[in-house]
């Protein structure tokens, strides 16, 4: 046994010798966890950026250097969407520190951007093609969503485990 100065309780060897399959697990588990606070922040930081930012409504600079039209209706409707753009990149964030025991509301969150990403791909068929960082975004919706939601229910099921 090794020891280790300034450690409470036993070392990780100790652990993985004593109930090597049982550890094994938890440290996978552990590790894909902390991979999924990870990509979770990486991820909210978009909506809560891009929410900031279509507040300005058709003075975003994205829309306003598309030559957007000022009209009352879509300067709103910009910004209540780019409000609760920015309230779900929130959400995200508040999720994180308990991202295993909040799966109701991961799964809401998500299925919402899935929600999104379908909107945008009717966008696509009915409209055209937006410029290509957006359908980059429709593919992390459409895609993304679900292997999140999946990803989350693995972590939970592993730390009730």
């Amino acid at each position: 046994q090794e020891a280790q100065v300034g450690h409470i309780g036993p070392s990780w060897n100790v652990l993985t010798e004593l109930l090597p399959a049982r550890a094994e697990t938890w440290r996978a588990a552990c590790e894909s966890r902390r991979a999924l606070q990870i990509a979770t922040v990486v991820l909210a930081l978009i909506p809560i950026l891009t929410g900031i930012i279509t507040m300005l409504g058709v003075s975003d600079p994205l829309y306003a250097a598309s030559g957007v039209p000022a009209l009352p209706v879509l300067d709103s409707n910009l910004r209540f969407f780019g409000g609760l753009w920015f309230g779900l990149g929130l959400g995200l964030l508040w999720l994180v520190p308990r991202i295993e025991s909040e799966g109701v509301l991961y799964r809401v969150v998500w299925a919402g951007i899935f929600l999104g990403g379908i909107g945008r791909l009717l966008s696509m068929i009915m409209v055209g093609l937006p410029p290509l960082p957006f359908v980059g975004f429709t593919a992390l919706e459409l895609i993304g969503a679900p292997l999140f939601v999946y990803w989350q229910h693995r972590v939970a099921v592993a730390g009730r485990g």
